[in-house]
């Protein structure tokens, strides 16, 4: 019987989260895999509302409340390495607590790892349900991604980790800064399956278009120094197509490019392996709720 722990952090969101822990414990009903929850409260403002009745399916809940926030990404982070020394487990599950990863597709998570137990799981993205305009500005998201690091990163958190991988992002700087990043780094031979974007149980959603820049140029951050040899490149075969035609709009490019290798410069900061190593020390208490 293998152990699986489902990793999920929440900022203040207590009403979607107890939707989605219903969800799961219906939909993991004819498992026989021991099923566990991990909760990484990231300081929430809001008192907790946590509806766990009628859980049977759920082998135990535990929730970690951090003192400060933090984010997402440090939260899973935070997450990983805390089951990885911490539990006994086989597989883990980051997904968010919102919705927008769909309970329903933790089957073809366990599934597939049943298949290829070696190796981790993506939910690779082929619907999303956000508006048409923020679907563009993902696809671009992709290209750009594609174009300055060389990877094609089209998953998120919903993935299945091997405790193999697990240790492996643990022991990386970069995932506490960006999850799927890191995952695209340290992890090459990955097996994919079809994930659809769900809708947030309550409440819009956060990936607005500002925090949409921010997952793109953290992702991109990560292979900081690819990006740099490729930037470089294109700044000097770019110069010498508009040697003869240079104006303010022709050096629009340039400008925007020198802008986005500051801002990874800076996010790339935020690999910090001292504080990651140090992460455990945010926890506040943990309390076992099932």
């Amino acid at each position: 019987m293998k152990k699986f722990k489902i990793l999920i952090p929440v900022y203040n969101d207590w009403q979607s989260l107890s939707k989605l822990l219903s969800k799961i414990d219906k939909e993991i009903e004819n498992l026989t895999h021991k099923i566990s929850i991990i909760i990484i409260d990231d300081a929430s403002t809001f008192d907790r509302q946590l509806e766990i009745e009628n859980l049977s399916n759920i082998d135990s809940i535990k929730i970690l409340s951090m003192k400060k926030n933090n984010g997402h990404a440090r939260c899973i982070a935070t997450g990983l390495k805390y089951i990885f020394e911490k539990e006994e487990f086989d597989h883990v599950i980051p997904m968010d607590g919102d919705g927008e990863d769909r309970p329903e597709e933790i089957i073809e998570f366990i599934n597939t790892s049943e298949n290829t137990p070696e190796l981790t799981v993506v939910g690779e993205r082929v619907k999303r349900s956000e508006a048409f305009i923020f679907k563009v500005c993902y696809f671009f998201h992709k290209i750009i991604t594609l174009v300055f690091t060389g990877h094609s990163v089209k998953f998120g958190n919903f993935t299945c980790l091997t405790k193999f991988t697990v240790e492996k992002m643990i022991n990386e700087k970069a995932t506490w800064n960006s999850f799927s990043g890191a995952l695209t780094k340290v992890e090459k031979n990955k097996i994919s399956i079809p994930s659809i974007r769900g809708v947030r149980y309550f409440g819009p959603s956060k990936m607005s278009f500002s925090n949409l820049i921010n997952h793109s140029l953290s992702i991109i951050s990560v292979f900081k120094k690819v990006v740099l040899i490729r930037s470089a490149l294109f700044i000097i075969i770019y110069i010498l197509m508009i040697k003869s035609n240079a104006s303010i709009v022709t050096a629009i490019p340039l400008i925007l490019l020198l802008v986005m290798i500051y801002l990874i410069s800076n996010l790339a900061l935020r690999e910090n392996k001292e504080e990651f190593d140090k992460a455990l020390s945010n926890i506040e208490n943990i309390e076992k709720i099932k």
